[in-house]
């Protein structure tokens, strides 16, 4: 399912890429940090933060909405990271009203 979210830099839509999730790619882990894709097992994704450089970043692909990102969505969260945090955290939170604040638990989306 491709979710789409409002980008404050754009003022179009972050998507969600289509394909699996391969090391190489990016992709947005629970905590809304881009990660650089080291390795994968089973639902499982791990990588780098593109953020802070923290490592390993896991993320189960069943549970925790992780979406593939562009570099522009990439550069866009690196310009002002609590920014991005804020905004995707309320996307997630009009997504989903009944689950919840945002956060490790997200549904998949």
């Amino acid at each position: 399912m491709q979710t789409a979210h409002a980008s404050r830099q754009t003022g179009g839509m972050t998507r969600d890429q289509p394909g699996p999730v391969s090391p190489g790619d990016i992709y947005e882990d629970c905590a809304f940090h881009p990660v650089l894709c080291t390795d994968t097992c089973d639902d499982e994704v791990r990588g780098i933060s593109l953020i802070d450089a923290t490592s390993p970043r896991s993320c189960s692909l069943i549970h925790c909405g992780v979406i593939k990102l562009t570099i522009a969505e990439v550069v866009e969260a690196r310009a002002d990271f609590p920014a991005y945090q804020a905004r995707r955290e309320q996307e997630i939170d009009a997504e989903t009203p009944a689950a919840g604040p945002a956060g490790r638990d997200r549904p998949a989306r």
